[in-house]
């Protein structure tokens, strides 16, 4: 199983970005966690398979319906899977 790291930047606190976000990573069958950061991002933790990982960063910069992403920055990361997809 494989982990990445992403940073959404733009309008995406308040939007329910990081609602739709754990929507669309639980349909995927993805873990991890989506939090806001406080210079206004989103980070974004997905682990599974790597489809299903590219499929959520495609996914991010379109966002929740009200969001506006500017940018998308992924990166691999190590660490165990976790058990679900949370918001933070």
């Amino acid at each position: 199983m494989t982990c990445i790291r992403c940073v959404v930047s733009g309008r995406v606190q308040g939007v329910w970005f990081r609602e739709t976000t754990r929507q669309q990573a639980q349909a995927l069958g993805l873990t991890g966690s989506a939090v806001n950061l406080s210079n206004g991002d989103v980070e974004v933790i997905a682990c599974g398979a790597e489809l299903a990982l590219q499929q959520l960063q495609s996914w991010l910069w379109t966002g929740s319906r009200t969001s506006r992403v500017s940018d998308v920055i992924c990166e691999p990361l190590e660490q165990s899977p976790p058990q679900s997809f949370t918001t933070g």
